[in-house]
């Protein structure tokens, strides 16, 4: 089968940071789906496991979002037949949706939203189960949440998302952050209810929220931690994505709390709830079908090629994209 590769920890401007190459068609197991991928989007993962490969000579396919159709269902599956167009996430310890097939884990797949086309809903998968998994995982939000959500990051790929879902899952007022004028009305068309520059982090956020933020869900942690220990409220709660952040001990006066969230962490470690993610998929599917949903793809390159993946990955890489690349096929 096709498929696209990286071997090395090779820079986005060298051809061979992606290649084009010929492998086996995947093994599907017992639990697992053979999905036939249609189109997927790239993420900041995407980047930082192609840049931190070590073994040149050991094929590793990328890509940790996906929609597409079921070729084939193992013995154990239940729920999913041949022909069903489903979306999934999949998972950072097997081969990824960058190739012409993959085999996934039926429990952390959901059927298609029946509104969207393929490339509509392979931009949203990663990033809303990681908002899904902030919100109802670590912060414990419900619909009749009340207060405020920050949103640090808010014309991202987790921040679109997450704007959405919070909207349309719970009662919070989302206040979000921007640097350039486009991702401001980026956010805005997500449906935050005021956004406002994170360069001037503490205060900005004061000023929209003089008294503070009840929950703070951040995409961009470093050097934030000082602003985030001025606008939580006491008992407030903070959950990051990125890593490197400085000490959290600023947040103790108030007595805040962080959370790390991961989504890969339930497929990596077999958790008895892997299940979750497909329900949360499948929660999602029936918000977008509502129209209370609606898709992050922002950009849209057509042919699955090596040329197209490394173009997804050196705009990724911009730190620039406001909400998602996607590849179709």
């Amino acid at each position: 089968m096709h498929a696209i590769a990286a071997f090395a920890g090779l820079p986005i401007e060298s051809h061979e940071a992606l290649v084009d190459v010929e492998l086996p068609m995947p093994d599907h197991g017992p639990l697992d789906l053979l999905i036939r991928v249609e189109a997927v989007s790239v993420n900041p993962v995407d980047v930082k496991v192609r840049v931190s490969r070590s073994t040149p000579d050991s094929p590793r396919v990328l890509g940790y979002d996906g929609a597409g159709v079921v070729e084939a269902v193992g013995a154990e599956v239940a729920g999913f037949a041949p022909g069903d167009h489903v979306w999934w996430a999949g998972d950072i310890g097997r081969a990824g949706s960058n190739a012409e097939y993959q085999a996934v884990d039926h429990r952390i797949v959901a059927h298609l939203p029946s509104t969207w086309t393929f490339a509509e809903a392979a931009a949203l998968p990663l990033t809303a189960l990681t908002a899904m998994e902030a919100f109802r995982d670590h912060l414990r939000l419900e619909p009749r949440s009340e207060g405020t959500l920050l949103m640090v990051g808010g014309a991202g790929g987790v921040g679109s998302a997450a704007i959405q879902l919070a909207k349309a899952t719970t009662g919070l007022s989302v206040l979000a952050t921007a640097s350039r004028e486009a991702s401001a009305e980026w956010a805005t068309a997500m449906g935050a209810d005021a956004v406002v520059d994170h360069r001037n982090l503490a205060a900005a956020v004061l000023g929209a929220a003089p008294e503070g933020v009840d929950h703070i869900f951040s995409a961009f942690t470093p050097g934030n931690i000082g602003a985030f220990a001025e606008i939580g409220r006491p008992f407030s709660q903070v959950v990051v994505i990125d890593g490197g952040f400085e000490d959290i001990a600023p947040l103790k006066p108030k007595s805040m709390s962080v959370h790390w969230e991961y989504m890969f962490a339930r497929a990596l470690h077999g958790t008895a709830d892997l299940g979750r993610q497909g329900e949360y998929l499948a929660e999602v599917a029936h918000l977008a079908e509502r129209g209370l949903v609606r898709t992050t793809a922002n950009e849209l390159l057509e042919g699955f090629t090596a040329a197209n993946l490394r173009e997804a990955h050196r705009r990724v890489e911009s730190s620039s994209m406001i909400g998602k690349v996607v590849v179709h096929r």
